[in-house]
């Protein structure tokens, strides 16, 4: 006797083709061997008979174990200072080159160009936050060297307001002036001006303090 084969659907339910009714009564399966005959089917190599892959198991993505400076403190960890400096580098950069367009590429006067200014060190900073690669945590976010894509991403809670007060500060230590200035010589002056040298976080030696990011990520 021919056994109809079955198959298990996407949705996990048993189906299986119908069969044209018995001539006889000694031709009917019986419960029990339908069960039994399904139960080998939806075991080992059932999913050949319906033509469909097994599935690929699960992979957990832990997210960063963060300590408690990093998760309370109010300023911006150390060793992610200069990954917040070139996002803040770049985030200045994008406003002053936006306003600027607006006008014919022109120079700003003073009172708009501080305006901009205060306006990038007071956005949202949402789209930031802190990865973990290979053991190594970095802030991740537009204008930030591209990080492992399967990786979390821990955003919100201080890390908008520590970019902020980063931002602010780095201005008003150098003066509005001269961010301008440095601006219209580039965007490598400006990176230059804010994050490098010996006052900088990313100059002298310090800790995440590599060269310009080249690979950056697009701005959200």
């Amino acid at each position: 006797m021919q056994v109809p084969q079955a198959c298990i659907s996407a949705r996990g339910v048993i189906s299986a083709p119908r069969r044209p009714p018995a001539p006889s009564h000694r031709g009917r399966m019986r419960p029990a061997l339908l069960w039994l005959l399904l139960s080998l089917l939806t075991g080992t190599g059932g999913e050949g008979m319906c033509g469909a892959p097994p599935a690929a198991p699960a992979r957990s993505i832990p997210a960063p174990r963060l300590s408690a400076e990093e998760r309370l403190s109010p300023h911006m960890p150390e060793s992610l200072r200069c990954d917040a400096c070139h996002a803040i580098a770049f985030q200045i950069e994008e406003q002053l080159s936006r306003a600027e367009g607006k006008v014919g590429k022109k120079v700003l006067s003073e009172s708009d160009y501080m305006e901009v200014l205060e306006r990038s060190c007071s956005q949202g900073w949402e789209s930031y936050g802190v990865q973990e690669l290979d053991g190594q945590k970095r802030l991740a976010g537009p204008g930030l060297p591209m990080q492992e894509p399967m990786s979390v991403m821990v955003t919100g809670g201080t890390w908008p307001s520590r970019l902020s007060k980063m931002c602010h500060g780095a201005v008003g230590e150098r003066g509005e002036e001269r961010v301008y200035g440095a601006h219209r010589r580039g965007p490598a002056a400006l990176r230059e001006l804010l994050c490098h040298g010996d006052k900088g976080p990313c100059g002298g030696g310090k800790a995440g303090g590599p060269g310009p990011p080249k690979a950056l990520q697009n701005e959200l």
